[in-house]
């Protein structure tokens, strides 16, 4: 069961929370979960940490699936999932961060976006996932960079207790038995940072500072195509992968 700490402090989350800001990713954190699961059609899905719904709101919109579900911690966000009124939108359900409240393949796919860094246990988590779903998709923030030991209070001040790169990642998902199937490395665009700096920090509109942001975002993907996966992934602020259950034995000693 959840830390009642941890739950204490997510319950009245999205009570306040800024919904521009939360549409403006959730737009990005839907595609990337469209894109890295084209070759699948699944049917039934669920989303497991599904927050206020607004990556639930685009899948909607999208049809990407006949019907969709949710689970949330935090009941302020099972309200707000329910105020959106998605016409795909089958069931919404407060859970206790860990136990999934359906039988053993349930669904064809599961989505965990931006949750994976804000959990105690992180294998308890993932194992019921693959007990509920034929196809499980991750999305990450790669917050991990040289010294981000110095930057604790920055990073827990966003509840991000767990920390990834898209190596340490696969590496947590394939020990558990799960195979990747498709994956995919995104930067954060212009349009998101400076929303962020802009509207969310306050800092003084400025020519430059748009042009800044613009070519560093453009730098950065030309040369992650010129130079291949290793660099795109260091480039990367996201991280999103499609795994399924593996028929492989993984074996520990």
């Amino acid at each position: 069961m959840l830390n009642s700490d941890f739950k204490a402090a997510y319950q009245d989350f999205y009570a306040n929370n800024d919904v521009a800001w939360r549409m403006l990713g959730a737009n990005y954190k839907a595609q990337n979960i469209v894109d890295v699961c084209s070759s699948i059609r699944p049917k039934k899905v669920l989303e497991v940490g599904a927050g206020d719904g607004s990556i639930l709101y685009f899948l909607n919109e999208w049809n990407f699936a006949a019907e969709l579900y949710a689970l949330e911690i935090a009941a302020s966000g099972v309200e707000k999932i329910k105020e959106r009124g998605l016409k795909n939108l089958k069931e919404v359900q407060v859970f206790d961060g860990y136990k999934i409240p359906y039988p053993d393949d349930s669904f064809d796919l599961i989505i965990l976006a931006h949750v994976l860094e804000h959990v105690e246990h992180e294998r308890i988590l993932i194992r019921e996932l693959k007990r509920v779903a034929k196809h499980i998709v991750i999305e990450v923030p790669r917050d991990y960079k040289f010294g981000v030991d110095s930057r604790l209070n920055h990073f827990l001040a966003y509840g991000h207790i767990n920390m990834y790169t898209p190596t340490s990642l696969r590496y947590l998902l394939r020990s558990e038995g799960l195979e990747i199937v498709a994956d995919k490395s995104s930067i954060i665009t212009p349009e998101v940072t400076l929303f962020n700096d802009y509207v969310n920090r306050g800092v003084k509109k400025s020519f430059v500072k748009d042009l800044k942001v613009k070519l560093e975002y453009k730098t950065k993907k030309i040369l992650g195509k010129l130079l291949g996966k290793k660099k795109e992934e260091e480039f990367a602020n996201a991280y999103t992968v499609l795994v399924q259950k593996s028929e492989q034995d993984i074996k520990i000693f």
